[in-house]
């Protein structure tokens, strides 16, 4: 899929897996159909400096894109036309926009310090600038229902506005004293939660942003992340303090102390599907497991990693953990006791920089510098088969199909491979085309697809079947 003259930024399929839509630094958007891989009318030409991202309408009938030219465009996603003209009013660049839940809104976040609300159908503005914030503002999110977003900005506040009309809800949420670094609606939409570099958590009343309580304090770091349990009930933060702390999310009252344990940062937290257990990861090389309605460790550290760990992930039914590090290897544990199911599951010999569980859960894939991809049994840790060996690079990314019949990997050698996630054997010969190093993959939604992007500003489409380019 040749047309970007420069780098490819972003691309993504829309929501029924037919079409694919690129930004670039070219300046524009291309917009592909992904089954047969044909450029849907020519580019999509209107920005004037480079287009950081693009998204697809829920519904999949619109596209719209930010861009560095301080404007938002949209777009039909049937013919490419651009729907209106450019969505103006920002000073500064765009760096994200989104689509309310219903589609019918677009919000944009820009640094010049605004937020801009926009009537999807029409491209009109709806209402002036959202103004208050006095620094850039880093990140917007819709609450669940759309009708209210809120915003974080480097000016140590959280606003939130009414996600019909603009009209800000209350005043600024006031009471960080250092850059807000994360903002996530609870799953019902009734509540807030930031974090914030100045070490603490705040909780916010979702409907009138009104503060829950003080300052949730106990952190002596910067906080990272803060993350909401499935249901609603549970906060939990991961600090450079080295610890987890777990929060109630109706008062902001702490559950128990602070998870203690890690020597290092922690770089990750997460909770399990159910919501009854928590991992983190560290950089002491250990993950913790962790009781949600006690703040209890379940078990001792999970130790075997003989260097930093770079993610964790849960099991789709809970029942087991995966860690990778730094160390070369991947581990499985049990999520009930903690213990390992098996011995590291050795084979890798450089940095493992990514694994993931079938769609199943039964097996789970490993990609590392040692430029090999790792299939293993998830229940026993087994091997299954030999490595992966075919790419003559790093391999930085590996995923499986929505149906987990196959596997795509994506290299630093500048191609693509298919693998067969039954046999490990891989499917057809190698997916060649590209100059550069290959990013990133992803499958359509029926995967039947595969759509690679690269450092040469080339996006790239392959039949799934036969591992032929389209």
């Amino acid at each position: 899929l040749k047309g970007h003259t420069k780098w490819v930024n972003s691309v993504v399929f829309s929501p029924d897996g037919i079409k694919l839509a690129s930004a670039s630094d070219d300046n524009t958007v291309r917009l592909w159909n992904a089954e047969t891989g044909q450029s849907i009318g020519l580019a999509l030409d209107g920005h004037t400096s480079q287009v950081n991202s693009v998204v697809f309408s829920p519904d999949g009938t619109k596209l719209a894109s930010a861009s560095d030219d301080n404007t938002v465009r949209l777009w039909n996603a049937e013919t490419g036309q651009s729907i209106g003209s450019a969505l103006k009013g920002h000073t500064h660049w765009v760096k994200s926009v989104v689509f309310s839940p219903d589609g019918t809104k677009l919000a944009s976040a820009s640094y010049d310090n605004t937020v801009r609300l926009w009537n999807a159908e029409t491209g009109q503005s709806i209402g002036s600038a959202l103004r208050g914030h006095t620094a850039q503002v880093s990140l917007v999110a819709f609450s669940p229902d759309g009708t209210k977003l809120a915003s974080a900005s480097y000016d140590n506040t959280v606003r939130l506005w009414n996600g019909e009309t603009g009209q800000s809800i209350g005043s600024a949420l006031e009471g960080h004293t250092n850059q807000v670094s994360s903002v996530i609606f609870s799953p019902d939409g009734t509540k807030l939660a930031s974090a914030s570099y100045d070490n603490t958590v705040r909780l916010w009343n979702g409907k009138t942003g009104q503060s829950i309580g003080s300052a949730l304090e106990g952190h002596t770091d910067e906080v990272n992340s803060v993350v909401f349990s499935p249901d609603g009930t549970k906060l939990a933060s991961a600090s450079y303090d080295s610890t987890v702390r777990l929060w109630n999310a109706e008062t902001g009252q702490s559950v128990g102390s602070a998870l203690e344990g890690h020597i290092y940062w922690v770089k990750s937290v997460v909770f399990s599907p159910d919501g009854t257990k928590l991992a983190s990861a560290s950089d002491d090389k250990t993950v913790r497991l962790w009781n949600i309605e006690t703040g209890q460790s379940i078990g001792s550290a999970l130790e075997g990693h003989t260097s930093g760990i770079n993610s964790v992930v849960f099991s789709p039914d809970g029942t087991k953990l995966a860690s990778v590090s730094r160390d070369k290897t991947v581990r499985l544990w049990n999520t009930e006791t903690g213990q390992s199911i098996g011995s590291a599951l050795e084979g890798h010999t450089s940095w493992i920089n990514s694994v993931v569980f079938s769609p199943d859960g039964i097996k789970l894939a490993s990609a590392s510098d040692d430029s090999t991809v790792r299939l293993w049994n998830a229940e026993t840790g087994q091997s299954i088969g030999s490595a992966l060996q075919r790419h003559t690079k790093e391999v930085k990314s590996v995923i499986f199909s929505p149906d987990g019949t196959k596997m795509a990997s994506a290299s630093y050698d500048n191609t693509v491979r298919l693998w067969n996630a039954e046999t490990g054997q891989s499917i057809g010969s190698v997916l060649e085309g590209h100059t550069h190093s290959v990013q990133s993959v992803v499958f359509s939604s029926d995967g039947t697809v595969l759509a690679s992007w690269s450092g040469d500003s080339v996006a790239k489409y392959w039949n799934t079947s036969t591992g032929m380019e389209l």
